[in-house]
């Protein structure tokens, strides 16, 4: 098992893969900079978006408009702040116009997002809006609204994780009703923060390797065969 810096060190190096990221020749060229995610490199409670706006864009930090000003508020309400979490979005890069990510982009983009997890270890995962949640779901057709506040364990990539779909700050902000829902949401989370992390997937078993001599073995015994020596 890797050390807290040891992961940490990966972390950085994830990073500086992403910053240069070249994947999605359109979104490499019309973004300002890659928004890997924010936070604490061993946070129990990671937050999933689904891709960065314009600020980010510009900021290079995830949630930075006033949907990063209601989230921070209502972590404050439950007792922690942005430095005790990990933010993230599904897409690293803005996407021209703010438009929905592209299925390419999104299976470009994917690895660094498992990796992520892989090296963070959050406990929960909160997916924010329809978008992250049925993305990390793998269910397009259950939407937020019937998910909101219900936490169920997920394998996601290379990990198992509690996957806590909430509404998006973005739309909090327009309708009071949804608001009331996120703050009800967010008030669980010490709860959830408080269960037993879920079991890990086994690891996936190391190929087998034969030694090279007994491999030629092999090999030469068939040859032998085919032409009828002994």
């Amino acid at each position: 098992m890797p050390s807290a810096e040891e992961r940490r060190e990966e972390l950085k190096a994830v990073f500086r893969q992403a910053s240069v990221c070249e994947r999605c020749p359109q979104l490499a060229s019309t973004r300002q900079t890659v928004v890997f995610g924010s936070g604490h490199a061993d946070a129990d409670l990671m937050f999933v978006g689904e891709a960065p706006g314009a600020n980010e864009d510009k900021q290079g930090v995830p949630f930075v408009g006033q949907a990063g000003k209601l989230l921070d508020q209502l972590l404050g309400e439950i007792g922690l702040t942005r430095a005790d979490v990990f933010v993230v979005n599904v897409l690293k890069c803005r996407p021209p116009g703010n438009r929905d990510p592209l299925p390419q982009e999104i299976d470009n983009c994917q690895d660094y997002l498992f990796r992520q997890l892989d090296l963070i270890e959050p406990r929960v995962v909160c997916t924010l809006g329809n978008f992250a949640t049925k993305l990390l779901r793998q269910d397009p057709s259950t939407g937020i609204t019937r998910l909101h506040g219900r936490e169920e364990v997920r394998v996601i990539g290379p990990r198992a994780v509690r996957l806590y779909p909430i509404y998006h700050p973005a739309a909090a902000l327009y309708t009071r009703s949804l608001l009331d829902s996120l703050r009800a949401d967010f008030a669980r989370l010490p709860e959830l923060l408080a269960q037993d992390p879920p079991p890990q997937p086994a690891p996936p078993a190391e190929p087998v390797v034969e030694e090279p001599e007994l491999v030629e073995e092999i090999e030469a015994s068939e040859a032998e065969s085919q032409l009828g020596l002994f």
